[in-house]
């Protein structure tokens, strides 16, 4: 299993990802019939709402992990 961390890294990757994508991914679907071209908008809106929904939650894990970190540090 991977860390919370990780996890962390890569749903705010994907968020980043999809976000820089939206613009060109008006390109991409202008060829389409106007239903098509809403269709794969609305799921595009869909993916990244789910995606930043995921990383809320992973950040908020996160956070209670901190929290609840009774794991001893290394001392400098």
């Amino acid at each position: 299993m991977l860390s919370i961390n990780v996890r962390i890294d890569r749903a705010q990757r994907l968020v980043r990802m999809l976000e820089e994508d939206s613009a060109r991914l008006d390109i991409r679907i202008a060829p389409l019939a106007p239903e098509h071209r809403q269709s794969t908008k609305d799921y595009a809106a869909q993916l990244i709402a789910n995606a930043r929904a995921e990383l809320d939650r992973l950040l908020q894990e996160g956070a209670f992990w901190d929290l609840e970190d009774t794991c001893p540090q290394a001392a400098d």
